[in-house]
């Protein structure tokens, strides 16, 4: 995904208003933290990001609970709202955005391909949003990216 004007409205707000911004993700592998930092001038808005793809990074890095992991799957809304909360937390910014789901081919986690959680956290709560999309892999992962900033933007820019 390119650079577009929206990604930098997004910026524009934030900086405008003193935002900040980190990510955590998962099926976007990293894919946001490019988007954001594509901008420039960005550095003053996105602090940064952890990508935890394996259910152990997830653990060891963003401390999201094994027997949280092990209830509900690393593709679920709980563990998208802790992976948000956590980055949050580490990188003591005003907003965090958390990716996780399956990019396919095939089920994992018995989910089907298309399955994704976003989450979005703010001292103001945890906006959740579940996705069931269709494609092939890079088209899943490209519709999760879209996804998410036109979440975010909505949240930012009413």
């Amino acid at each position: 995904m390119k650079s577009n004007p929206e990604i930098a409205a997004i910026i524009k707000v934030m900086k405008r208003r003193g935002l900040t911004l980190s990510t955590a993700e998962s099926i976007t592998g990293g894919g946001l933290g490019e988007l954001f930092t594509s901008i420039p001038g960005s550095s003053g808005v996105y602090q940064g990001g952890l990508i935890t793809y394996s259910d152990v990074s997830k653990t060891k890095f963003l401390g999201v609970l094994k027997k949280t992991l092990n209830k509900y799957t690393a593709v679920s809304e709980e563990v998208a709202i802790a992976m948000a909360q956590s980055v949050r937390a580490q990188f003591k910014t005003d907003y965090a955005i958390s990716t996780t789901g399956v990019a396919g081919p095939g089920r994992a986690y018995d989910q089907k391909a298309g399955t994704v959680w976003i989450a979005i956290d703010s001292r103001d709560g945890t906006t959740t949003v579940a996705l069931a999309l269709t494609g092939d892999r890079a088209e899943i992962r490209h519709a999760t990216l879209e996804s998410v900033i036109a979440t975010f933007s909505r949240i930012l820019i009413p």
